[in-house]
């Protein structure tokens, strides 16, 4: 930058004297520093989710100098609490950062020094929660907002002093439950990633339930100004819009989910929007919701300004893997026959890439359908089909033998070979299936929702990928028979082991980071507090309001052991679907394939980086990312590691990634995937880094997670000496 100010300056002086060029030279300066200190002003870097900065402050020559510059310490999570887990991307707006706390809190500080300028509770003192992996920032003029979600309410802050706008909505906020199918009084959606600005509109997806009575995942656009609803696309289409012939007639009026909770992307020039949307609820099995069920898992372009379609693909067909497009597409420009075309990317939990025209939504690598397993569960009808693009090859395993299986004992090899053939497996879409599926990648693999990061300049998409097999137990669910001659305490025993155990485990001990340990939960939650998460989900849980509607006290009984003095009960439900529709559920959902010793089943890595080049669809390069040095064999390679944070990349010759649980972040030369520069950080920071100017100055920051010190987390930001 101080080359290019010196030339401009020399510039302006030649051409138009000195008198005039110090004026010129001034606004110059001013407007670039500017632009530099917006680097990073939305969520993943830009309106296109790029994630990628033109910063090269830091490169490839110095990052091993890389040191910390400041550190924000959070506080609003009680002492002795669980480890917070950020999720957030803080952007960066004229040398202030905002960002959202584990806890769902709003901060403003001061992007080189960390210092507070102010905070917000959006829960106004009560439990509060969720994910949140960040904010949005508007302005016009002298009218600069902070647009932001607490639960199902959207807020719209002063981004000076974060006291809530009054003209906005009422008192400054917007109830997302209005505007969707049913009562907004019996239901609760939550946003958890941030919306985009066109215009004076804010374009928002949210969070629904996976489960049976899931609301649908509507895209709606807000007014900046007043908080208006302005336009709403039904994701699930009504009669009359395309797409309706995809489902049963009336499915518009029961089925859920068809969501987009990753995140929007935005071609501003030509006013186009792209949605990532996730699969049709329940997600593993579709009796109620025969067909290909548009938009489920489908790339969707609408008119930002109307919300009109304009074309979509759909990647998975009738979805019964939750296989969710787990981030925002990419907006990226790749060549085809000496020219360039501007193109969408899409990755996804099952390991592909999917490129399309940006205007037309034609394929730019050929995409084959082909046939897939059938289902065994009665009622089901698995789609006969699905889609394989040629190019760029998977970036996960989607395939596995008795030869990938890991061995660390001879009890735990015999225990994972014997449950390995004694499942259903034919491969990438086999279906649920009452004897056990095995599922690879698993629900959490692939990519994540940190999504891709993608360099202009050589078109190459850097993306994390997961490499997870998981175990799909299907059950079909007689809930009134199970509640007969219940009492309370059994009814929420029911309740636990058919919703609650894959994730939280049979003996409540969860799986950490991701899935909590619910032991003990007396002594550190409130009752009300616990009830209010069930309801409303947070993390990876996802809302359960409709499955205990009428039996809080028996999940209430349960997970706070209070046997005692419970009466009988008689009627036990499980969620609106097509009347007289049985009811079928994967009780392993979400977990691992994994020996007895809790070792994982598959053998290494288990986590990669990967880099592709867009316009030629072939791999530069791929490594593992993360270690788990007890389970690392001699001599071998780094085992790799699951992570759903996202890359960077900047033009400074570097990508930077955290999220594995050894808690690095690290500095890889974007060219070779060698590893330059890391740092182990106080806790897990699974979030997306970013990275921005200020006062000549480039940082690199991050949200970073709790610990037992401080369940809170922190803000840490990194510059040169």
């Amino acid at each position: 930058m101080i080359e290019f100010l010196q030339f401009a300056l020399r510039f302006y002086k030649k051409n138009f004297g000195l008198a005039l060029a110090i004026p010129a030279f001034i606004v110059l300066v001013a407007n670039q520093t500017k632009d530099e200190e917006r680097t990073w002003g939305v969520y993943k870097a830009d309106a296109e989710s790029t994630s990628y900065a033109p910063l090269s402050q830091i490169n490839t020559t110095n990052v091993h100098q890389l040191q910390p510059a400041w550190t924000f310490v959070l506080n609003d999570i009680k002492p002795g609490s669980r480890a917070g887990n950020s999720e957030c991307n803080p952007i960066i707006i004229d040398g202030v950062l905002f960002a959202t706390s584990a806890k769902h809190l709003v901060y403003a500080v001061d992007a080189g020094t960390g210092k507070q300028i102010w905070a917000f509770d959006p829960f106004d003192g009560a439990e509060g929660g969720g994910v949140s992996r960040g904010v949005t920032y508007w302005e016009k003029g002298n009218d600069k907002r902070i647009l932001v979600t607490g639960g199902d309410v959207l807020f719209a802050l002063d981004a000076k002093t974060g006291k809530p706008i009054p003209s906005f909505g009422k008192d400054g906020k917007v109830s997302m439950n209005v505007g969707l199918r049913d009562d907004p009084e019996t239901i609760s959606v939550i946003p958890t990633s941030p919306g985009i600005v066109f215009n004076d509109l804010l374009i928002m997806g949210a969070e629904v339930s996976e489960l049976y009575g899931a609301q649908p995942g509507y895209i709606r656009a807000y007014n900046c100004v007043t908080g208006k609803l302005e336009w709403t696309f039904h994701t699930i289409p009504l009669p009359g819009e395309p797409g309706y012939e995809t489902w049963p007639k009336d499915a518009y009026k029961y089925a859920g989910g068809v969501n987009d909770w990753a995140g929007i992307s935005l071609d501003i020039k030509r006013g186009i929007v792209f949605l990532a949307l996730g699969s049709p609820s329940y997600d593993f099995y579709g009796a109620d919701r025969k067909g290909s069920n548009l938009y489920g898992n489908s790339v969707v372009a609408l008119n930002a300004a109307t919300g009109k379609y304009i074309w979509h693909y759909q990647l998975v067909h009738h979805d019964l893997w939750d296989y969710d497009l787990p981030a925002p597409p990419n907006l990226v420009t790749v060549q085809r026959d000496g020219k360039n075309v501007d193109a969408v990317a899409q990755v996804t939990k099952h390991g592909f890439v999917f490129v399309f025209n940006r205007e037309t939504g034609e394929p730019l690598f050929p995409i084959e359908e082909r046939n897939v397993p059938v289902s065994h569960i009665p009622g089901e009808e698995a789609w006969p089909t699905q889609p394989f693009p040629i190019k760029p090859r998977p970036f996960a395993r989607q395939w596995m033998t008795e030869e990938d299986l890991a061995h660390y004992s001879d009890a735990g090899r015999d225990s994972v070979v014997k449950k390995f053939r004694s499942m259903r497996y034919e491969g990438l879409f086999t279906p649920p299936d009452l004897k056990g599926t095995l599922m690879l990648p698993g629900t959490r693999g692939g990519a994540e929702w940190g999504g891709a990061a993608y360099d202009p300049s050589t078109s190459v998409l850097f993306v994390k990928s997961n490499d997870s097999p998981e175990i799909q137990s299907m059950k079909k669910v007689d809930a009134e028979k199970e509640a007969k001659d219940q009492t309370v305490f059994e009814q929420g025993k029911t309740i636990y082991m058919t919703y609650c155990v894959a994730c939280h485990g049979k003996d409540k001990n969860g799986d950490e980071p991701n899935y909590p340990s619910l032991v003990g939960l007396k002594n550190r939650m409130t009752r009300e507090a616990a009830l209010d998460k069930i309801k409303k989900g947070g993390g990876k849980m996802p809302a359960f309001a409709s499955v205990v509607k009428g039996k809080e006290k028996g999940i209430i009984a349960f997970l706070y052991e209070r046997e005692q003095n419970s009466g009988k009960v008689t009627k036990m439900e499980t969620g609106q679907t097509k009347a007289g529709a049985d009811k079928y559920l994967n009780l392993t959902a979400y977990g691992h394939f994994r020996d007895p010793d809790g070792n994982p089943a598959l053998r290494p890595p288990w986590g990669t980086l990967n880099a592709i080049n867009l316009t030629t669809g072939d791999y530069e390069w791929q490594i593992p990312l993360g270690n788990n040095e007890r389970l690392q064999a001699k001599d071998s390679p780094e085992t790799g590691q699951e992570g759903s944070a996202g890359p960077i990349v900047t033009a400074g010759g570097l990508i930077f990634i955290s999220g594995t649980n050894d808690r690095k972040l690290r500095a890889i030369d974007k060219k070779t995937g060698k590893i330059l520069w890391q740092t182990v950080l106080p806790g897990v920071a699974n979030a997306t880094a970013c990275t921005y100017m200020h006062k000549g100055q480039q940082y690199v920051a991050l949200s970073v997670g709790g610990n037992k010190e401080n369940p809170s987390g922190s803000i840490m930001a990194f510059k040169l000496p």
